[in-house]
């Protein structure tokens, strides 16, 4: 799928000549037409590890948005300036690319701080809602939002949100992320259980006894007819999911 590219990143690098102050050379400059475009190599870059880091890129719109270098630098002139992405650095939300003098009197390094934003279609509220707050259809929709604004993950799906509690209140047009929701409790200590036992080409279940409470995504200790103490994972009201 084709991904779009909006590079805003006004950054200027020349690659046959000196300057008598390198900063200004990789400061974003805006001209009559509007910034300048970032190199077409690391442009690809940013955007190919960013869709590497998504678990489903889809369509999603990437924008690179420039930060300045500090006006305090001092760099020695340059020839040619070497563009790259730091080792281990994810061009997620705010981070930084990599800019090295290769050709000059001092081989300098200096990071460009940037904001890579990835825009795609996402639940999102309706209005301004209220910590404790019970979602309904008419709080929910779906609009594109920048996903990269946060790491916490986002929906598509709104009828998986209706009925979840928000554990903080959240402003209108804002995307709804797990970090938002209040974990689920499906039963209780103490609580009859339905233990599912689920593996290639087969499921078999039996009653147990919850021994602590079934928190949504939290491991629960289920006890057995035998006396067996079996541990899986809380999937929905009184059952419990062991996968082999």
């Amino acid at each position: 799928m084709l991904v779009a590219v909006a590079v805003t990143l006004g950054l200027t690098l020349l690659t046959s000549m000196s300057w008598a102050d390198p900063r200004a050379a990789v400061q974003p400059a805006a001209t009559a037409e509007g910034d300048s475009a970032l190199p077409a190599a690391l442009a690809r870059s940013v955007v190919d590890v960013t869709r590497g880091a998504m678990a489903d890129a889809g369509d999603a719109r990437v924008e690179v948005v420039p930060g300045r270098l500090d006006a305090r630098l001092r760099l020695a002139p340059c020839q040619q300036i070497e563009p790259y992405l730091p080792p281990g650095m994810v061009p997620w939300g705010r981070t930084r690319v990599g800019l090295r003098c290769v050709s000059g009197p001092v081989a300098w390094n200096v990071y460009l701080p940037v904001t890579v934003k990835v825009w795609r279609k996402a639940v999102v509220s309706t209005a301004a809602l209220a910590a404790g707050s019970e979602l309904s259809a008419a709080d929910l929709q779906v609009a594109e939002v920048d996903v990269a604004g946060s790491s916490a993950p986002v929906f598509t799906d709104t009828a998986r949100l209706l009925g979840r509690r928000l554990v903080n209140g959240i402003g209108a047009g804002a995307a709804l992320r797990a970090d938002n929701l209040r974990v689920r409790q499906w039963f209780a200590a103490g609580d009859k259980v339905t233990l599912v036992y689920r593996g290639d080409g087969f499921e078999a279940s039996t009653d147990g006894q919850a021994l602590n409470s079934g928190m949504e995504g939290q491991p629960v200790r289920v006890r057995v007819g035998s006396g067996q103490v079996i541990t899986g994972l809380p999937t929905g009201e009184q059952r419990v999911e062991v996968r082999s």
